[in-house]
């Protein structure tokens, strides 16, 4: 036997010997390897940090992070290769996020790095710190309050139910097909936020279902800004420069969203580009209407907030639905005996379904700060100047020692007070819609789309999840499906 090992060791050189050898080392360690008790989550290794034990989990990293965090006390320090600037702390401790995001505000801004990363936003309010982004959150306040704002919002609404959503479906349930209801709720947001923030109307969801150039790029900038955070930042700026990889898919991406943007003109008064290029400078001094390239940023981030997010929310909460057909019954037999059309607040149960849903499945799964000048966090973690934080929404949303024993359970019940009213959450524990002087400021439009949504297709609608249909995340800053969500429509009698 021995002699028979060693004849055929005798075919291979001693270096292919030693690869194999140490092949099987790394394989032994990373994937057979069981921790023990005491021992640490992540080893630290010498110039490669704890990189090595990450790697296997990128898949599905949202888990993974959620299983460290448990494990840790809810803060973990992550330590990346020597040089590659990519040393994180990962938190879910509420404790930490609202002294992060409300009590020491000001000394959270999102920094240069988060500058770097999401460069694709340019100085579009999601990535802009100081008095840009106070006035722009400004300004974006004025408009999302403005009554020709709020009426054009109701009529694209209703319109795109009319002329897109309820055509298409009605056409799925006829022709008995398969459909992507994911890639349905990003046409209808698609175009609905387009109508609201450049007046233009895509017209993306209709039973031709034609090609969508604008999705497909910015979720392939949405993806490599995410594997961005755990690159080291000389690679993925060599990938850039160098036009490889998901890097040069995005910067294709970004020709894309320009031409897409600049398509047609506006044929409404009350959008928010409208709004934007006859702005009031002397009100809003850091504002530059008559610099596309700033419209255009300004532009992109509210019609890339308003597509994504609320899109995937509503197709979690799809799948969520059927999942759990009590659920859905329960939701339904609310809109049959209190649904109001110019009232959805008293569709209490669905608002619960829907923030469940968004506790499990928040649309944005993390958050990124810097902190300007060193601190400690109530947890007793030092953090010091222009290192990175990174807050998991996700992980929080699932945490034993934050929502009980229960915390995995897709529970609407969770949201309702004895009385039959909302329970509210404070905004650093429910941090679907930000928290702090950054809380979402498009929270209730959102909200208001959702259940039109959701009213619409529960009325009227039977659907089912196909068989054998694989539901997974993409790693990426958006919290999508991967495969999507292919469903049956049946319409109800």
């Amino acid at each position: 036997m021995i002699g028979h090992v060693a004849k055929s060791l005798r075919k291979y050189s001693l270096p292919e010997v030693f690869v194999a050898f140490l092949f099987f080392l790394v394989f032994k360690h990373f994937f057979l390897h069981k921790k023990s008790p005491g021992q640490p989550i992540l080893k630290n290794w010498p110039v490669l940090g704890m990189l090595p034990g990450m790697l296997p989990h990128i898949p599905r990293i949202f888990d993974w992070t959620f299983e460290v965090l448990e494990a840790s006390n809810l803060t973990f320090f992550f330590k990346g290769p020597w040089l590659s600037g990519t040393d994180m702390l990962f938190t879910a401790d509420p404790r930490n996020i609202h002294h992060i995001l409300s009590l020491n505000f000001g000394n959270y801004p999102k920094g240069p790095e988060f500058k770097k990363i999401f460069d694709v936003l340019g100085d579009g309010i999601l990535s802009v710190d100081l008095e840009l982004w106070e006035d722009l959150r400004k300004s974006n306040h004025a408009i999302f309050h403005h009554p020709d704002f709020l009426e054009l919002s109701v009529s694209s609404n209703t319109s795109k139910l009319k002329e897109g959503l309820v055509p298409f479906l009605d056409n799925a349930a006829h022709e008995k097909i398969v459909i992507d209801l994911q890639d349905v709720f990003k046409r209808f947001m698609f175009d609905t936020s387009s109508i609201l923030m450049t007046g233009y109307d895509p017209m993306s969801l209709s039973i031709e279902m034609p090609e969508v150039e604008f999705g497909e790029a910015a979720e392939t900038g949405e993806e490599a800004i995410y594997y961005r955070h755990f690159k080291p930042v000389i690679l993925w700026r060599l990938q850039n420069w160098l036009g490889i990889g998901l890097e040069r898919k995005m910067r294709s991406s970004l020709v894309t969203v320009n031409q897409e943007l600049s398509r047609g003109e506006s044929k409404q008064s009350a959008d928010a580009l409208t709004y934007y290029m006859n702005v009031d400078t002397t009100k809003y001094r850091l504002l530059k209407p008559s610099n596309d390239t700033f419209i255009r940023d300004v532009a992109f981030s509210l019609v890339l907030s308003g597509r994504d997010t609320t899109s995937s929310a509503l197709t979690w909460f799809f799948w969520l639905l059927s999942m759990h057909p009590q659920v859905l019954s329960k939701i339904r037999k609310e809109i049959n005996t209190k649904y109001d059309p110019t009232d959805l607040e008293k569709l209490v149960y669905l608002h619960a379904a829907l923030s469940e849903t968004m506790r499990l499945y928040p649309p944005l799964p993390f958050n990124h700060k810097s902190p300007a000048k060193p601190d400690v966090l109530p947890s007793g973690h030092k953090v010091e100047a222009n290192s990175k934080i990174v807050i998991c929404i996700y992980a929080l949303g699932r945490m034993r020692s934050i929502w009980g024993e229960d915390a995995f359970d897709f529970k609407p019940e969770r949201w309702i007070s004895k009385s039959g009213e909302l329970k509210h959450e404070p905004s650093y524990k429910f941090m679907a819609f930000n928290a702090g002087p950054r809380a979402c400021l498009g929270k209730h439009l959102a909200l208001l789309q959702m259940k039109i949504v959701a009213v619409e297709i529960i009325q009227n609608y039977d659907f089912k999840v196909t068989e054998g249909h694989k539901i997974e995340a993409v790693p990426s800053i958006v919290l999508r499906m991967k495969h999507g969500l292919n469903v049956t429509v049946t319409k109800k009698m």
